[in-house]
């Protein structure tokens, strides 16, 4: 999803993300990748002993789908800070939308809201990012 951030108007998403849901491959591969091998995110029987129904998604894993919400939709030097906070877990197999709202904007910046929020409407990670606006209206490279 792209927009003009020239007409945007502060409360507008602009932009969003679903990936297809993690699999306990995906964890794997993530886990050798980050050296993250907790077993909560590896061993299904930890995690059902640790009281949930499934893997849990590493949190940084959720974090960099989000990355690539910014980066999809912006050129990646205009991204001056991202942030984000972990207010839930996200299981293996859980579809989740990650989405950008403008919650401000100025003749030098766009400031975004960022969620990540589960098929369930549970809002599993919430941050922000800052944006150059002289920077963000170049397109994005891939």
């Amino acid at each position: 999803m792209r927009m003009s951030f020239t007409t945007a108007e502060v409360g507008s998403i602009v932009a969003m993300l679903a990936p297809p849901p993690s699999t306990a491959e995906d964890l794997a591969n993530y886990a050798r990748a980050s050296g993250d091998t907790n077993p909560l995110h590896l061993d299904p029987e930890f995690a059902r002993k640790a009281g949930f129904n499934n893997l849990v998604v590493h949190g940084m894993l959720g974090m960099a789908h989000m990355g690539r919400l910014l980066t999809n939709t912006f050129p990646a030097a205009s991204i001056k800070s991202f942030t984000a906070r972990f207010s839930a877990v996200i299981l293996v197999g859980e579809q989740v939308c990650y989405q950008a709202t403008l919650v401000d904007s100025g003749v030098d910046f766009f400031k975004l809201a960022l969620k990540a929020t589960t098929a369930a409407g549970i809002v599993a990670i919430k941050g922000d990012a800052l944006i150059d606006a002289h920077l963000a209206r170049s397109p994005a490279k891939a």
